[in-house]
């Protein structure tokens, strides 16, 4: 019989680049992803042993990293500060397709952080049905808040 503390290990080894993805959504500094990362890890090990099966792990796992990432980015703009960096990369890679990459992450990070993790689960191929079960809406809202995610991030082409 495996303990709990191995079973949630080998839980997150498994899973860890959907966590680092979440994560990434929400923030591309690296020091701010791994403290996201830390946070969802925290709140995975909170609720371990209360973690009844009634749908897949995977499920479970988006669900706690993504209102995890929400918690913390709504808290985050609440206390909006603006950071000064001078770390720039002169080797940074500026192809095209690196520029339209760029481009569509400044986008999406400009949604509200629930549009943003409907956007991150469907960039991730998940079936609307699995995406609706994550976020906690019908299949059908997922139908219809993708197809108005899509018409802002148009819109925003625009502007």
């Amino acid at each position: 019989m495996m303990t709990l503390e191995r079973q949630f290990a080998q839980i997150v080894a498994e899973h860890k680049s959907t966590i680092y993805t979440v994560c990434y959504m929400f923030s591309q500094d690296a020091d701010e992803v791994n403290d996201l990362f830390q946070e969802v890890l925290v709140n995975l090990w909170k609720g371990f042993d209360k973690f009844e099966h009634r749908s897949d792990i995977r499920t479970w796992i988006y669900r706690v990293a993504l209102n995890t990432c929400i918690s913390i980015d709504r808290k985050k703009r609440r206390a909006a500060t603006t950071r000064l960096t001078m770390d720039i990369n002169l080797f940074e890679d500026r192809d095209e397709d690196t520029k339209q990459v760029d481009m569509l992450h400044k986008r999406i990070s400009k949604l509200q952080p629930f549009d943003r993790a409907i956007v991150l689960l469907w960039l991730e191929n998940l079936p609307y049905e699995e995406i609706g079960q994550i976020v906690g809406i019908s299949t059908k809202n997922v139908s219809v808040r993708l197809f108005r995610i899509r018409e802002q991030l148009k819109q925003m082409s625009n502007d």
